[in-house]
């Protein structure tokens, strides 16, 4: 596996989402630094990005929202398989400017047991993931949280 040491600058695209053993993932869009000669149409690249850093985690999850300009400084590492997008082992991360709305104050990240539940303000649907990141499922509602979990307890059994 071919690895590389570089600094990125990009927006982030979404919410940073917890991963497992302490991790947390987000995805920058970067732009070709030399875009103004480039044609209109040439896409955004768009980079898969982690960190095991617990500052830089817990930054991540508590304070990173959509929009923010960051340059992130870390290890590009190949995906294994041809055609997978590379993505970087964040070790070190500048906050560069703030996105103008704020987004994190309208979803809140809550713990249930072993299970962790995102609420959105705009939204019905509580995503559910396992506290070590696994995709749970979509509860229709906070009332059917309890459901879910215990439905995927019975499948899986009782670790979660």
């Amino acid at each position: 596996m071919n690895t590389k040491h570089c600094a990125v600058n990009g927006w982030v695209d979404a919410i940073p989402t917890p991963g497992p053993r302490g991790t947390a993932t987000f995805d920058l869009i970067v732009r070709p630094a030399d875009i103004d000669i480039l044609a209109d149409d040439v896409p955004d690249t768009v980079v898969t990005c982690t960190s095991g850093d617990p500052q830089i985690t817990h930054e991540l999850l508590n304070g990173i929202q959509p929009g923010d300009l960051l340059r992130v400084t870390g290890t590009l590492v190949q995906p294994p398989t041809p055609g997978e997008p590379a993505r970087i082992i964040v070790d070190a991360l500048e906050v560069m400017d703030t996105a103008l709305v704020p987004v994190l104050r309208d979803m809140v990240i809550d713990r249930y047991g072993d299970y962790c539940v995102v609420f959105d303000a705009d939204r019905d649907q509580v995503p559910v993931f396992t506290s070590l990141g696994q995709w749970v499922g979509p509860a229709d509602n906070a009332d059917a949280i309890a459901i879910l979990i215990d439905i995927h307890e019975r499948v899986n059994g009782c670790d979660a």
